[in-house]
């Protein structure tokens, strides 16, 4: 998959993907960082992945650092957002990449904890530190952007009301955002393959993913995935504040 963006149409510019350090989120760093931005490569445990993408980037010729946060912490958030703007600037470009709800061992809370009440908070702590114009990328899944008219697999259903929760808690937000002068877009996307949702889905409800892929005709990987998102950082907001990407065809849209 060749990057999206332009060279150097990003230059000068300050982009903190969450979630980066493996699958989309690392892909969408890379498009950034080959457009010249410098970037922020978030993780919660997976330090040595973000330090081996960082140096990735560097060899490369570009700016990037590594940024360890647990996102349902507002402390860890914080610290974040300041280490981010000591060292690249105020920050144009924000990817909420990060979700989950799957994980074992984690509380029977932590889907709504992540993917809406840490995804709240981020949007919170990220305004004083935004630059002008800057962008607000959410990524969410169309199982979940249409959990409220279109049933999911129980095994996500979790996980769907959770980040549809958050999508309406942020889109709650547009107005003040616009106001201030921020855009914000959400990049809605069918299953994805090799990512670790459609990993455990797989594992919960063996022949899932495959039998998407027969209804949608298609599924997109990682990297194309990722350069949609990267996109959406940079192009005109869409009608409704939503780029829809895959096949919706199989999804009720509300009235």
């Amino acid at each position: 998959m060749t990057n999206p963006l332009a060279p150097d149409s990003l230059t000068g510019r300050v982009a903190l993907v969450t979630g980066s350090s493996r699958g989309i989120g690392a892909d969408t760093v890379r498009y950034l960082a080959g457009a010249g931005a410098a970037v922020v490569v978030n993780f919660r445990n997976k330090e040595a992945r973000a330090a081996k993408l960082v140096d990735e980037i560097v060899a490369a010729g570009g700016r990037a650092i590594a940024v360890g946060a647990d996102l349902t912490d507002p402390a860890s958030v914080a610290a974040m957002f300041e280490r981010t703007v000591a060292e690249l600037g105020p920050i144009d470009i924000l990817v909420l990449n990060a979700s989950g709800g799957m994980e074992s061992g984690m509380g029977e809370d932590y889907a709504m904890r992540l993917n809406r009440d840490a995804q709240v908070n981020v949007v919170d702590g990220a305004l004083p530190h935004l630059a002008d114009g800057a962008r607000i990328v959410f990524v969410t899944s169309h199982q979940a952007h249409f959990i409220r008219t279109t049933p999911t697999m129980p095994e996500y259903e979790p996980v769907a009301l959770s980040k549809r929760a958050g999508e309406d808690a942020l889109r709650e937000k547009i107005p003040a955002l616009e106001a201030a002068g921020f855009d914000f877009v959400v990049v809605s996307g069918d299953m994805i393959e090799g990512t670790i949702t459609a990993t455990l889905l797989e594992r919960a409800n063996p022949g899932a993913i495959e039998a998407r892929k027969q209804d949608a005709g298609r599924l997109f990987n990682v990297s194309e995935f990722a350069a949609e998102v990267a996109s959406a950082a940079v192009e005109p907001v869409p009608a409704e504040h939503t780029r829809y990407v895959g096949d919706t065809s199989g999804f009720n849209r509300e009235v």
